[in-house]
């Protein structure tokens, strides 16, 4: 099987509402795609760098020039191992060696009629689904919001949280849905180890856990921390690679690991950092970054790996898109199925991906 070309694309995805985290709101995504072209088949990727550097470095005019200049150039097979290990003499950018890795995986597997979930060591076929609230306006809005993800049968609520904005809307969702709510809180590293003594206010609700309270690379105050609280810490951010997650959990860092495929480079590396948390008996669970119908069908199958104990941010795609590029993903009893079909087991609408499109480009390789 040869690799022939790469079709990159960009797409705009209106999101259904506003989308607020500690580091900014989102009312749309800039998305880009990949279309890897081989002998055989063909395969797709999703890069989930944000339009600007707010959440990592990256961000997806960026990654798109790594891509094209870098990346492609580099790759002598279209294998996806070996194609990532090509890309490993570039230094950063994993959301874009994630998206080429993944665009050549599901070529690969769509060549071989292997699903993503069986070549990644999938368990199970659908995972439970929890869903992230953003940043309310105010608390009447939150617990509307909340009530209508639980009736819509999500097994987990995740709270984003900052400075000014956390005890008193987890109070509020415990007063009002009960205790027996699986419920967190992601802070996307907006609080310093100064702020400890607060956060240490979130241990009387029976919180999952806290995630990422402090900066990407503060590990020892991240262990500092977890000493001072009972509530379970995750870190998201802070783990790029398998390396880095074991080391993490060597200080006592977190008690949780999110794992994103995209921040850790890829499907292949997202595995090994299973691996590693799995032998160190730790928990583990998908996280999400608005991904499309594309991406989502890779986070779901990873999320049936057997080490994926906890419910992750894989919600139906209603959640965020009025229409998704892809056969939506749908809520079935608090879960998400796991595509079966070769390769993600899904591809893009032609005529809503036209009409999502705002740039695209043909790289012969």
């Amino acid at each position: 099987m040869k690799l022939e070309g790469v079709e990159l694309r960009r797409i705009k995805m209106p999101l259904r509402t506003p989308f607020r985290t500690s580091f900014g709101t989102e009312h749309e995504r800039d998305v880009l795609l990949l279309r890897a072209v081989t002998t055989e088949s063909e395969g797709w990727g999703e890069c989930v760098a944000m339009s600007s550097p707010l959440y990592s470095a990256e961000y997806v005019s960026g990654a798109a020039s790594v891509i094209k200049r870098f990346l492609l150039p580099a790759l002598t097979s279209c294998d996806a191992a070996q194609a990532s290990q090509a890309m490993s003499r570039f230094k950063g950018h994993p959301m874009a060696k994630a998206a080429v890795e993944m665009a050549l995986l599901d070529a690969q597997l769509r060549a071989s009629g292997m699903s993503f979930g069986t070549y990644l060591g999938a368990v199970r076929s659908r995972v439970p689904a929890g869903v992230s609230v953003g940043i309310a306006p105010d608390i009447p809005s939150l617990l509307s919001t909340v009530e209508g993800f639980l009736a819509a049968g999500y097994q987990r609520i995740k709270l984003k949280i900052e400075p000014g904005w956390d005890v008193a809307p987890v109070r509020a969702v415990r007063a009002q849905f009960g205790d027996d709510v699986l419920l967190q809180v992601d802070a996307n590293a907006a609080y310093t180890l100064a702020d400890a003594r607060h956060l240490a206010q979130l241990d009387s609700f029976d919180l999952l856990m806290i995630e990422q309270p402090l900066a990407e690379d503060d590990l020892r105050d991240h262990a500092s921390l977890a000493r001072l609280l009972r509530t379970p810490l995750c870190l998201d951010e802070s783990i790029v690679s398998a390396k880095a997650a074991a080391f993490a959990l060597s200080l006592g860092a977190c008690q949780v690991v999110n794992v994103k495929p995209g921040r850790v480079g890829g499907y292949l590396e997202a595995r090994r950092v299973h691996d590693v948390c799995a032998a160190h008996g730790v928990p583990v669970w998908c996280g999400g970054m608005l991904e499309t119908g594309l991406g989502r069908a890779a986070n779901v199958a990873l999320a049936a790996l057997p080490g994926f104990v906890l419910p992750g941010d894989t919600s139906a795609s209603d959640r965020y898109y009025v229409e998704d590029v892809t056969e939506p993903f749908v809520l079935e009893d608090g879960h998400v199925r796991v595509p079966g079909g070769a390769g993600l087991g899904v591809a893009p609408d032609g005529e809503v991906l036209a009409s999502r499109t705002t740039w695209v480009e043909w790289v012969p390789v």
